[in-house]
């Protein structure tokens, strides 16, 4: 009797595994690639059993997160895209969390260099990473200020140097301080661009009302879509990870079609 009761148990685990979605909690791994002469470019790696695309995830503000080897990071571990990132993974995604490079690890981290090309140049050794490790896919994925980042380079990156595709979340869509998405010669790209956005998001430079703007200046793009999103909750700074900017209460949502979005052929 308890042989089979030991079967049943055994069948049962195994049906349970293929009917139930598989959850990749994976161990993340911490990666260090060079990229100028001299410069390394941290990055935090979770990886599901079979990668169907990659997502480079660029976060927000200074960009400085810090990693330390064990995986985790001084700052940043609230931003939109960091702290979803194991979201990403379970959606057969594999996840690149990119860091500062080593030369920029102290402020003013990223500001002030997100459009310039060295930074420039370390993205693209980091797609060349994550192209070569997968052989799958490789996506730009930016929030807040980091879409400047993912939007810059794809505009200077073409062909197989750049990435497959690109979405924008919480686009920025004016700066004070410098040259906003919008302002970017756009034309040049010509990969997949996915703009995700808060309809009632509160920071001042990052006005829903300019989303159609910013879609139709994506002429050569030859694919473009909108996911525009409505509630959570919004607390603290309206620019902050956990405002509307940042899709609070709504990740798994913004992830899941995000995701079905970027995959679909």
């Amino acid at each position: 009797m308890s042989r089979g009761r030991g079967l049943l148990r055994a069948l049962a685990t195994l049906l349970l595994a293929v009917l139930l979605p598989a959850q990749a909690h994976t161990t993340p791994q911490v990666v260090d690639i060079p990229t100028r002469p001299g410069v390394t470019q941290r990055l935090l790696v979770l990886a599901p059993p079979q990668p169907r695309a990659t997502v480079l995830l660029l976060a927000g503000g200074h960009g400085g997160l810090r990693i330390f080897p064990n995986g985790s990071m001084q700052w940043g571990a609230g931003n939109f895209l960091v702290r979803s990132r194991q979201l990403f993974v379970d959606q057969g995604l594999l996840v690149v969390v990119v860091d500062a490079p080593s030369d920029r690890q102290s402020p003013p981290y990223l500001s002030g260099f997100r459009q310039t090309a060295g930074h420039v140049a370390d993205l693209k050794a980091v797609i060349a990473w994550a192209r070569e490790r997968a052989g799958v896919p490789v996506w730009l994925v930016g929030t807040s200020r980091g879409t400047e980042s993912a939007a810059y380079v794809v505009t200077e990156l073409t062909g197989p140097d750049g990435p497959d595709g690109v979405v924008l979340t919480a686009t920025l869509m004016t700066d004070p301080r410098g040259r906003p998405v919008p302002a970017m010669p756009l034309g040049n790209i010509r990969v997949p661009v996915l703009l995700v956005h808060h309809a009632q998001d509160g920071c001042a430079q990052c006005a829903f009302s300019w989303v159609p703007t910013l879609k139709s200046r994506l002429a050569n793009a030859p694919r473009t879509g909108v996911l525009a999103y409505q509630g959570g909750e919004s607390r603290g700074d309206p620019c902050e990870a956990f405002a509307f900017h940042g899709f609070n209460g709504l990740e798994a949502e913004v992830v899941q079609q995000t995701a079905a979005w970027l995959l679909a052929k």
